[in-house]
């Protein structure tokens, strides 16, 4: 079976002051959506129930925003509609979960986490031993 080390949450929204910023004024205005923001934060910060979930997971999840990808990661997501969720298995980085999957799960942390381990499953990925 091939071997889970590592998630990575991929935000739509450039990270820094600036990039946050233009994020809440767009997300305001009805111009910027980021699904995955939307699972991990509240209005002002990050949700308690994200932080609880995301300690009970079998492998790390790292969250990044586009612009703060190595560049492993990069090309492996290029071309990909952000947000999504990426696993590195067997030491490469391949989508788990889209954005379609993100839009779906309405910023629910339970359903992020239940599709999270059903999707692993499903592709027989088992968490690497830490």
């Amino acid at each position: 079976m091939a071997q889970v080390t590592e998630l990575a949450g991929v935000y739509d929204a450039d990270g820094g002051v600036r990039g946050e910023t233009a994020y809440v004024i767009g997300h305001l205005l009805g111009r910027a959506h980021c699904s995955l923001c939307d699972i991990t934060h509240s209005p002002v910060r990050r949700k308690p129930a994200w932080d609880r979930m995301a300690a009970t997971l079998p492998v790390p999840v790292r969250l990044l925003h586009r612009n703060e990808l190595d560049a492993d990661l990069a090309d492996a997501i290029d071309g990909e509609p952000l947000a999504l969720v990426a696993a590195r298995v067997d030491g490469s980085w391949s989508v788990l979960l889209d954005a379609a999957d993100l839009d779906g799960l309405d910023g629910d942390v339970d359903r992020f986490r239940g599709l999270l381990l059903s999707r692993l499953r499903e592709r027989r990925w088992e968490p690497a031993a830490l």
